[in-house]
């Protein structure tokens, strides 16, 4: 992305999270508000046209299950798509995840134009992973799908924005009977199985407002479709505000609440680890391009990190040599010990010939603090391990496995709504 067009990314960000002011912030936020009240009509419409079956959705005929949220970015949801699709893997289950791939390089217009004219029929889509070996990098792939495809050996990750073609891709080539839609809540397109949404403890709904004025995709009140609630950097006590809120609407769906736990610093390079214990009471710079970076810098001072310097850039954004270099410049300067990343943001870092300072991503998994007993029945359902549910066969494809999953989805009470 050019620099003037992530630096315009960032003021609109900063308006809409009202961190700027003046005049014309304000002005700007009149008119994004205005355009919010469109977009809500559109969005409800849209839903309205699939539950009446105006508009038609799809079934692949296997299990389909989303794993969003309400708001654009900022609830970490990646760990979470990583941990089920371990625990399903781990259960015996074949599991492919789609994505869009968003922010990832397009092939040349000429390739897409050649393809189209030879084969009359669009792309197929991007493989990042065929279960053995990562295909594609970061650039190709989108950094979250990349770093899905590094972290699960023997998931199948493909990218696309048409996901039922992704999906029926995956089904044909892996016959894989699980498929996971990451960010998919709002892709009524195809049929889910299961909606599991998350909600960040600290902004529930964002700012509470829509688009674009605001980060909430949906309003509140279309959390009635979520099967799975995980309210996600929870703390040690039961946030039973939250809760109450959520249950206003949405009465029936479990709710589990969970933290993004740090594991380990990784060297971004090397992939030398270092202990938690390492950043404690050392002086340290930050640098990361993520839709909440105040909760990942917090969470390097709770380890006790001295925390000297922090450098934040437009969500997803790609970094280059020429800034990775300066900042490492400033770092030195002020002698700092280190530099710490997320995960996510590591998968853009530019190869680096040399480096003056240890460069670390602190990696992070989901623990569950409360609602475990759910997300187990949740486990036991799409495995076909419950007394509930009809026990697991074989992969099929066609209407067998069409057949199969609908009578799983009355066995265990699930049934899909919009």
């Amino acid at each position: 992305m050019p620099r003037w067009l992530d630096n315009l990314e960032q003021f609109a960000v900063d308006v809409i999270l009202e961190r700027r002011f003046g005049k014309k912030a304000a002005v700007f936020r009149v008119c994004l508000r205005g355009l919010g009240v469109l977009y809500l009509g559109g969005v409800q419409s849209r839903l309205a046209l699939y539950r009446n079956r105006i508009l038609k959705d799809h079934q692949l005929g296997c299990p389909v299950i989303t794993v969003g949220n309400l708001t654009v970015g900022g609830t970490g949801k990646t760990p979470v798509v990583e941990m089920l699709a371990r625990n399903l893997a781990a259960r015996g289950r074949k599991v492919a995840i789609l994505s869009r791939g968003y922010k990832s390089s397009k092939p040349p217009i000429l390739r897409r134009m050649m393809h189209r004219l030879r084969r009359n029929e669009p792309p197929p889509p991007r493989v990042v992973s065929d279960g053995k070996t990562v295909l594609l990098d970061s650039r190709l792939a989108g950094d979250e799908p990349h770093m899905l495809a590094k972290n699960l050996p023997g998931v199948i990750v493909i990218t696309d924005k048409d996901r039922v073609k992704g999906g029926r891709h995956a089904l044909e080539n892996w016959a894989v009977d699980t498929i996971l839609l990451d960010d998919g809540f709002q892709h009524v397109r195809l049929k889910h199985r299961l909606d599991i949404v998350l909600i960040d403890s600290e902004a529930p709904f964002g700012n509470e407002y829509l688009l674009p004025r605001g980060t909430l995709r949906e309003p509140p009140r279309n959390l009635r479709r979520a099967h799975t609630i995980l309210v996600t950097k929870s703390g040690p006590q039961p946030d039973k505000a939250l809760i109450k809120r959520i249950r206003q609407y949405n009465r029936t769906a479990d709710i589990i609440e969970c933290r993004h736990r740090p594991v380990y610093l990784q060297h971004v390079y090397t992939e030398e680890r270092q202990p938690l214990e390492f950043l404690k009471d050392r002086y340290i710079g930050s640098v990361s391009g993520i839709a909440r970076p105040e909760s990942f810098e917090q969470g390097l001072v709770a380890l006790g990190a001295r925390l000297e310097i922090a450098k934040r850039y437009a969500d997803h954004h790609r970094f280059n040599e020429k800034e990775m270099g300066r900042f490492v410049r400033r770092c030195v300067q002020r002698d700092l010990a280190a530099i710490i990343t997320t995960e996510k943001d590591a998968v853009r870092f530019p190869r680096l010939d040399h480096f003056e300072l240890p460069v670390y991503f602190l990696r992070v998994e989901i623990e569950i603090l409360r609602g475990r007993e759910h997300w187990e029945r949740l486990l036991d359902r799409l495995c076909g391990t419950s007394k509930n549910t009809v026990p697991s066969l074989a992969p099929q494809s066609g209407a067998s496995l069409m057949a199969r999953t609908l009578l799983e989805d009355r066995s265990a009470g699930i049934l899909p709504a919009y």
